[in-house]
């Protein structure tokens, strides 16, 4: 499965494979639709306004189809929760529970069926993943040093941005972010990520929520008694 888990993992040897996903590209075909700058102001808006934000997601991976075969798509649902800068958790709850920490210093990875939890330092997996574009940066400025932005035609009702990682290392080779306009300024939508495997994950937010109180320990981890515990 693609998602964020899989994503970290495949930065981190040993992690195991499920992390590559976090964040696939939005293909978007050459057309005549004008590129404007709605989409980098959505951004602007986003990571300047939006400092905590939760919201329920649903995530399809498609890989390559093999010869002879179809493309396979999986499935899976959650949420998310965000504070700047660089806490968030993912909470997977279908098909398989699953759990993504970082609690601004670590990264914590908590498989409940295999009772496994595998830890790493965040400066480490962080770095040109979407959540580095979603709750890691307080500005604009502060995104360019990591990606390369571009602002993308407007789609399905929402505004575009590319980010593309500068560092050439990692999994990720293109990150879309979709955002939707509304009076309080700019609501996370869609993630759109494409990786160097050109296996494709997009996550659909709804029920997004701007700026909740967290309490200082909610993003914290604490392994479940009995866990194994791998630390990388």
């Amino acid at each position: 499965m693609l998602n964020f888990r899989r994503f970290f993992q495949c930065q981190a040897p040993g992690m195991g494979p499920w992390l590559a996903a976090l964040l696939m590209a939005f293909s978007v075909s050459a057309s005549a639709q004008p590129v404007n700058n709605s989409g980098m102001d959505g951004l602007e808006k986003f990571v300047s306004e939006t400092r905590s934000g939760r919201a329920d997601f649903v995530q399809t991976v498609t890989s390559p189809a093999r010869a002879g075969e179809a493309p396979r798509v999986k499935k899976s649902t959650g949420t998310f929760e965000f504070s700047r800068p660089n806490r968030f958790r993912f909470f997977y709850q279908k098909p398989f529970e699953q759990t993504i920490v970082a609690d601004g210093e670590t990264l914590w990875l908590h498989d409940v069926d295999l009772n496994q939890v595998t830890t790493r330092k965040l400066a480490q997996v962080l770095n040109g993943t979407p959540a580095a574009v979603i709750a890691a940066a307080a500005n604009l400025k502060g995104l360019q040093a990591d990606f390369t932005l571009s602002a993308l035609p407007e789609k399905a009702g929402l505004l575009w941005v590319m980010a593309t990682p500068k560092t050439r290392d990692g999994q990720v080779q293109n990150i879309s972010v979709g955002f939707r306009a509304t009076a309080q300024g700019s609501e996370l939508a869609s993630l759109d990520i494409l990786d160097s495997f050109g296996q494709r994950s997009v996550m659909t937010f709804s029920r997004f929520e701007a700026n909740p109180v967290f309490s200082a320990s909610h993003f914290q981890f604490k392994p479940p008694a009995g866990a194994d515990v791998l630390r990388q």
